[in-house]
């Protein structure tokens, strides 16, 4: 039947040539429009896996707490970054690309009500401290003006008396004026913090919620994402970036603002991975070629294999396109698979016509004999290369399913191309004749040297792998997608960097609760968990002891109802503001003159009398330096006294949407105790939470379920795989010894690979991991081909023109595979490490340990292989093109 195919296309040549060149054409035409990749991890699973539907329903219940951009801002102080998050946030907000831009550490809601947030005990002793000043600050609230504060001053004093001890505290803030007044009457700007006057001198303590003393803050955006790009937040990102700059948030100015987050981390992953790529294919392909010199000897025969594998590419990559849709992480490395495969397919056939043709000078002829002695060898092969990728279609790992149906369906295209278009070309391109045998006959040392050692390399074979068997126990699956990206990357950087903090940690777990109660109980449950940092709800927005606070707070609210709502003076004129002054310095100048008096009362008198002499204008200046905080004070007081109850249904609409969704489901936050980036405890911080949370989400929880999902669905395609192909041998060999023959060299490469990762310090990954379906997809093709060369004679394995094909394809498949460790992506370069170690296996296995295994060829079979040569391709193939009237070309030119 092949031979018949190959025949119909020597016939008609340059009819196959261009109808494959049309499909190239219209395969490259969809690559090059609808070409699209999916770099989020999660997508790597089916939907219907229970984590996966887990982080669904996740995402439809909180949309905005999905694709999230995070802006890191880091100052040189916490006043500079709080005016830095701000500005940024205020010129993103309302932008085309922004949804929303928000900042979670500060809330018009927190800021109305964060004295709530503050304990019992302090409100009780700040409202008492602040009742017990009320006299002082009445005069102030009534006249704020350098008047009213000499007034209050007075008073201040005259309460104090001549106590030595509150003469002293009396001196300590009065301090506060005379430096500002100081300066500015050195023409310096000043400002008295009557917040820290009002506390004794000592800082006020900030609310647990709300912005830190931290130099760094943190701004969200959740943006409009182009779906259709290839880098979907790239100009959302730019917009951020180019914001930052104008706003002057830059490494020269003190700040500097990172980006992270999973729209970030998504499109510079494909970026890292898209890096360099054009160069490394076409390097790739220009080492191939002279490899294939090395090969096959003709330029015409090289390019007649390169066209074919060219055009298998593109034609594999628009079908794979049409069918799915876009590409993943792991499906994207097909391109990878198809070069390794193609060429192996491409070298047989050209090796085995050079082989043909220096015994037969007509080019037909050759190219017909070919077909008849590798066919058969292709074709088994294609077969089992076809079941074995196929069998990863039933997994719920998408990513290698999407590539075993890529990878099956471009070892379809490779088989028909190689037995169509190859030979149609090469009929073409009419390469000239062999002028020297095919075969390495110097090999044939080794050939004889195993077989007299075969017991030598057998026991050797079982005791290296014996001896690797604890490597092969302790190989780990690394799940965590973040050990695959280049951690130089700033997006990446970034997240590693918040990863540290508990309080900034990215990989946190959510669960959900039907309700309020349910959603405190398991939050409750979780916190008790030892792997657990801190669990956050929707309560921790509600203050506590409410019941406590709200009646001190109105208690003070009364009490202070003459200071917060004042009857105003009319505003002093400059005169009386001097005469007041003047009248304060002097009170206060006999005050410091007394024995023990503290220095500072003098040296407040002298600021008064210097203000006194100053100009107007100075004195308004001193007036805002020592007043305009008191007024922000007491705009904060009015507000804060003005509390009333919170309850989750009183919430802001923002907020309270982030924790209850609009179906009634309430979000619990789980953060884990330690490196939240450390797999082994991300891990056991999944595992824990799972237990009281089945249904819960986050990075975590696919860290360790995406791990346990892939081991499931190897070990069943696996098994798949392996049931597929022997039954596949079965049907061709007929012999379950030859069917072990093929196989188990194989297997044993397949320990020998895994062993040797471990040893290197390599794990398994969600990219390297496609090393194995794709290494098990060469070895059976390098092992049906000695198999089946064995049943028909061959002797000299090594010396024999089948292993010089399978060196050269061998080459040309560690070539591609060593342009892989070349990537910037890490996972893409444990991916071409992984791939050499099995390549290296497979060889060895190939060449040493399969004519161990094999041992003398069968007689039988190899008289009948004589028998079918001797009789020629007119008894074997009725149909062959050398037949008259037409010969091999037929009517056609």
């Amino acid at each position: 039947m092949l031979e018949k195919l190959v025949a119909w296309c020597l016939r008609r040549p340059w009819t196959v040539v261009i109808a494959t060149l049309a499909l190239t054409v219209a395969g490259a035409y969809v690559t090059a429009t609808r070409f699209a990749i999916d770099t989020d991890t999660a997508h790597l699973f089916s939907p219907e896996v229970p984590w996966r539907a887990n982080e669904t329903r996740l995402a439809r219940a909180f949309p905005q707490i999905d694709d999230i951009i995070v802006a890191v801002i880091d100052a040189k102080s916490s006043e500079q970054a709080e005016k830095s998050a701000d500005a940024l946030r205020d010129a993103l907000t309302g932008k085309p690309l922004m949804s929303r831009v928000w900042r979670p550490d500060d809330n018009k809601y927190f800021r109305d009500n964060g004295i709530l947030f503050l304990g019992v005990e302090e409100i009780r002793r700040d409202m008492n401290s602040l009742v017990a000043q009320r006299d002082f600050l009445q005069p102030l609230a009534e006249d704020p003006s350098l008047r009213g504060l000499s007034d209050s001053l007075l008073f201040g004093l005259k309460q104090v008396g001549t106590s030595e001890r509150g003469l002293a505290a009396f001196a300590k803030g009065l301090d506060n004026f005379t430096d500002a007044f100081d300066a500015v009457l050195a023409g310096e700007p000043a400002k008295v913090s009557w917040e820290k006057l009002l506390a004794g001198g000592r800082e006020p303590e900030a609310p647990s919620v709300g912005p830190s003393a931290e130099p760094r803050r943190i701004v969200l955006i959740k943006p409009i994402i182009d779906y259709s790009a290839l880098e979907p937040g790239r100009e959302a990102i730019q917009t951020i970036r180019d914001t930052a700059k104008a706003l002057g948030l830059v490494p020269a100015a003190g700040v500097t603002v990172k980006l992270t987050g999973q729209v970030p981390l998504a499109d510079e992953e494909f970026a890292t991975v898209a890096e360099n790529t054009g160069l490394n294919v076409s390097a790739t392909l220009a080492v191939v070629a002279l490899i294939l010199w090395a090969a096959l000897r003709s330029k015409r025969l090289i390019f007649a294999v390169l066209l074919t594998i060219i055009a298998g590419l593109a034609m594999t990559s628009g079908l794979g396109i049409a069918l799915i849709g876009r590409f993943n992480l792991i499906s994207v490395a097909f391109a990878v698979l198809f070069i390794g495969l193609g060429v192996d397919f491409g070298i047989q056939f050209a090796t085995r016509y050079r082989e043909e043709r220096h015994s037969i000078d007509d080019l037909p002829q050759a190219l017909v004999a070919a077909t008849r002695g590798i066919g058969w060898s292709l074709t088994l092969a294609a077969v089992s290369l076809l079941a074995g990728f196929f069998c990863f279609l039933p997994t719920e790992f998408l990513g290698v399913a999407e590539l075993g149906l890529i990878a099956g369906l471009g070892m379809i295209i490779a088989y028909l191309a190689t037995l169509t278009f190859l030979p149609a070309l090469i009929r073409i391109l009419g390469p000239k004749a062999e002028t020297a045998p095919v075969q390495t006959a110097s090999l044939a040392v080794v050939d004889h040297w195993i077989a007299r050692h075969r017991a030598l390399v057998l026991v050797a074979t079982a005791a290296v792998t014996l001896a690797g068997s604890p490597f092969l126990l302790h190989l780990k699956f690394d799940s965590n997608p973040m050990n695959l990206r280049d951690q130089s990357v700033e997006s990446v950087a970034t997240f590693l960097d918040l990863s540290k903090n508990p309080q900034t940690a990215p990989n946190k777990i959510e669960a959900l609760a039907p309700n309020l109660p349910a959603a405190r109980s398991l939050a409750e449950k979780i916190a008790a968990l030892p792997e657990v940092d801190h669990v956050t709800t929707i309560d921790q927005l509600i203050p506590a002891d409410q019941n406590e606070k709200l009646p001190i707070l109105e208690n003070a609210a009364n009490q202070l109802r003459k200071v917060l709502d004042p009857t105003l003076k009319p505003a002093p004129t400059d005169e009386e503001t001097k005469k007041a002054l003047t009248r304060a310095a002097k009170t206060i100048r006999k005050a410091g003159a007394a024995p023990k008096a503290p220095p500072g009362l003098v040296r407040f008198a002298d600021a008064l009398d210097a203000l006194v002499k100053a100009t107007p204008e100075v004195r308004k200046e001193a007036q805002i330096a020592a007043l305009s905080d008191l007024e922000r004070l007491f705009g904060e007081l009015r507000k804060a006294l003005a509390v009333q109850r919170i309850t989750p249904e009183t919430l802001p609409a923002d907020l309270r949407s982030e924790w209850i969704s609009a179906d009634g489901d309430v979000r619990v936050e789980v953060t884990p105790k330690g490196d939240s980036n450390d797999r082994e405890v991300i891990t056991r911080f999944a595992e824990a939470v799972q237990k009281l949370a089945p249904d819960a989400g986050g990075p975590p929880v696919i860290v360790a379920e995406a791990g346990k999902t892939v081991v499931d669905a190897f070990l069943q395609a696996g098994a798949l795989a392996f049931v597929a192909i022997f039954l596949v041998l079965v049907v061709a060999l007929r012999r379950a010894s030859d069917v072990a023959l093929t196989l188990g060299p194989l297997v044993l490469a397949g320990i020998m690979s895994l062993e040797a990762a471990d040893l290197l310090g390599m794990s398994l990954n969600f990219a390297n991991i496609i090393a194995l379906p794709l290494m098990f997809g060469v070895g059976v093709a390098f092992h049906i081909y000695y198999v089946i060369a064995w049943r028909k004679g061959v002797s000299d394995m090594l010396a024999s023109s089948l292993t010089r094909a399978i060196f050269f394809s061998a080459l040309t498949t560690g070539t591609a595979f060593g342009s892989l460790l070349l990537s910037s992506h890490p996972g893409t370069a444990s991916m071409g490490a992984l791939l050499a170690i099995s390549l290296f296996f497979t060889l060895l296995a190939a060449f040493i340990i399969v004519p161990a295994f094999l041992g003398p060829p069968r007689l039988e079979e190899a008289k009948a292989e004589a028998q079918a040569r001797a009789r020629g391709p007119e008894d074997t193939a009725p149909a062959s093109p050398v037949q008259p009237p037409h010969g091999v070309l037929g009517s056609e030119p």
